[in-house]
């Protein structure tokens, strides 16, 4: 459910200095070629204003909050297969309601002032219980409830009785068996309840970080992970090397590598890139091809030694980029309106000639390809500007007369890929139906909040899987997920009881063709009734400096950096 919609707090106190990282690795020799020590540093495009994990619903906020904090089950990022995490080994029962999970032993709370003396307890099948608990209670601080309510048994009775916090008594579908192991009750069979419980917002953290700094647990993470948190401050975060961590390589070194991460705020793509090229961050992501050469010269040039030398990678990521209508405010309330502005648009030149080249069109559906599942059996828009006038005309606005100004919320920096891609859009629709849809830059924040106001008509948006699920894409369209009080789950406040009800059954469905092709039903019905403008599926391209070693990117956009270590290159 994360991607680019994001939740954004407001922190009232924007300074964290947490524990001091009194890890000393300068002794420490690894087997091989990896070697400890070094910082690497990046920049994010979005300020981290919150690292508790069920608030943490954007990528730029999980990318952090992923070194921090661990989840029962994980995707590898090589085969992007589920794997063990937090739980060794799981079983399902024969009708699929029923997971029970084997905890691994020795995984250790980062030391932290909210446990005795300070030191990090062993993490058992209760903080697991605990936090999933949580993620189903209604609280303010709860942006991914809507994963788990509807699909684990009680839970979206226990959410409605909740009041601020966690509510007094803990789901009784979820049970602690021993200290190792837990299990977990569905309302119904969910074949697919593992992928879920890789999300990154379900990261376990113990209950006394929560009794501890309550309001304010988003600024005192406190997880199993291989980083934990060093300094928080305005213009900064720096992550520590995590000594206790579980992990080791399969040479046995333990993990990880490097002993500090640094990520500060980038105020532009151009900014960014220079930042590169005088070595002061070790990686770009989102790299916009047009400055590239620009700023850095070519590739070739770089590994002549005229500039940095760095790796370019790119991948077709589980991402989709896309506008948001508010599906019941005039003029979208009208599907022959939506349906009109998607069919207006080219999006085949938006991608070659705005975007030169970055990304995908959307042609099929709004999820993309993933596993079994193939985007083809969706048919898409076509680019059909004398439909898209036909449609125009009849709901009440031939050739674009009367029709309003329209304001599309974008949170993105002027000049960057993403405030071009509007600027084109906006000038298609302009020429093809003679409507005036003008680019509102503003924070992610500011977008949210005219979204939850009804404000904006019209907004950016995008989704990156967090498990490779149709489910996870479509879920976003599920019409028992609209809430005023979120702006991540449905906020176009869709509804629609064909989609819904295929949506159901294909949750319930064990068959994996079957299930597939209710999915694909629910993506056309998306299509069908115009909810949202699909853009493309994104490409996620990376460029590290060439010293960076074991690092890997995956279809999700997540980055472990546990494996990552630093070698000079030699001259």
């Amino acid at each position: 459910m994360r991607g680019i919609i994001l939740f954004a707090s407001i922190l009232s106190l924007f300074f964290i200095s947490s524990c001091t990282n009194n890890d000393d690795i300068s002794n420490l020799k690894a087997k091989g070629e990896a070697k400890y020590g070094g910082v690497f540093k990046f920049m994010s495009a979005e300020k981290i204003t919150t690292l508790l994990p069920i608030s943490s619903s954007s990528i730029y906020t999980q990318r952090v909050g992923s070194q921090l904090f661990e989840t029962l089950l994980k995707v590898d990022p090589v085969s992007n297969e589920i794997v063990p995490s937090i739980a060794e080994s799981f079983k399902i029962n024969n009708d699929a309601t029923k997971f029970t999970f084997k905890i691994r032993k020795g995984v250790y709370f980062h030391d932290n002032d909210c446990f005795e003396e300070g030191k990090g307890r062993e993490l058992t099948a209760h903080d697991v219980k605990n936090t999933l608990d949580f993620a189903c209670s209604k609280t303010v601080d709860n942006e991914i409830y809507w994963l788990l309510i509807s699909k684990i048994k009680g839970a979206k009775a226990h959410y409605e009785s909740s009041v601020k916090g966690q509510a007094p008594k803990g789901l009784n579908s979820i049970k602690v068996i021993d200290n190792n192991t837990i299990s977990i009750e569905l309302e119904y069979p969910f074949v697919g309840f593992d992928k879920l419980l890789v999300h990154c917002s379900l990261g376990i953290f113990p209950k006394e970080a929560f009794e501890e700094y309550r309001a304010e647990i988003g600024q005192h993470p406190v997880g199993t992970g291989a980083f934990k948190l060093d300094e928080w401050t305005e213009d900064k975060i720096i992550l520590g090397r995590n000594p206790n961590y579980w992990r080791k390589d399969n040479l046995g070194n333990q993990l990880p590598f490097l002993a500090n991460i640094e990520v500060s705020y980038s105020k532009d793509k151009k900014s960014e890139l220079l930042a590169f090229r005088n070595k002061e961050i070790d990686l770009v992501m989102q790299i916009p091809v047009d400055e590239i050469e620009n700023t850095l010269g070519s590739l070739a040039d770089a590994m002549a030694g005229k500039t940095v030398k760095h790796k370019i990678d790119i991948r077709e990521a589980l991402g989709t980029a896309y506008y948001g209508f508010a599906n019941t405010s005039a003029p979208f309330n009208n599907k022959e309106v939506r349906r009109a502005f998607n069919l207006a648009l080219d999006r085949d030149d938006l991608i070659e000639n705005t975007l030169q080249g970055e990304g995908n069109p959307s042609k099929s559906g709004f999820v993309p390809a993933m596993l079994e599942y193939h985007d083809t059996m969706v048919k898409g828009f076509p680019f059909n500007v004398e439909q898209a006038k036909q449609l125009l005309a009849k709901a009440g606005y031939p050739n674009g007369v009367g029709f309003p100004s329209i304001s599309l919320y974008i949170n993105a920096k002027q000049g960057t890929a993403t405030h071009k891609a509007a600027l084109g859009v906006c000038k298609q629709l302009k020429s093809n139906l003679n409507v005036n849809v003008s680019v509102k830059l503003c924070t992610i924040e500011e977008r949210e909040k005219a979204i939850q106001s009804g404000q904006a008509k019209m907004w950016r948006g995008g989704w990156i899987a967090d498990y490779p699920d149709p489910e996870n894409f479509l879920t976003l369209f599920f019409g028992e997920n609209i809430s005023n009080a979120s702006v991540i789950s449905n906020p176009f406040k869709y509804t629609n009881k064909v989609f819904d009800t295929n949506f159901k059954n294909a949750m319930r469905e064990r068959n994996a063709y079957k299930r597939t092709t209710l999915f694909a039903k629910c993506d056309q019905q998306i299509i069908d009734d115009a909810v949202v403008m699909p853009l493309f599926h994104q490409d996620f391209m990376t460029m590290v400096n060439f010293r960076v070693k074991n690092f890997v990117t995956n279809p999700t956009e997540i980055i472990d950096f546990s494996r990552i270590f630093i070698r000079e290159p030699k001259n």
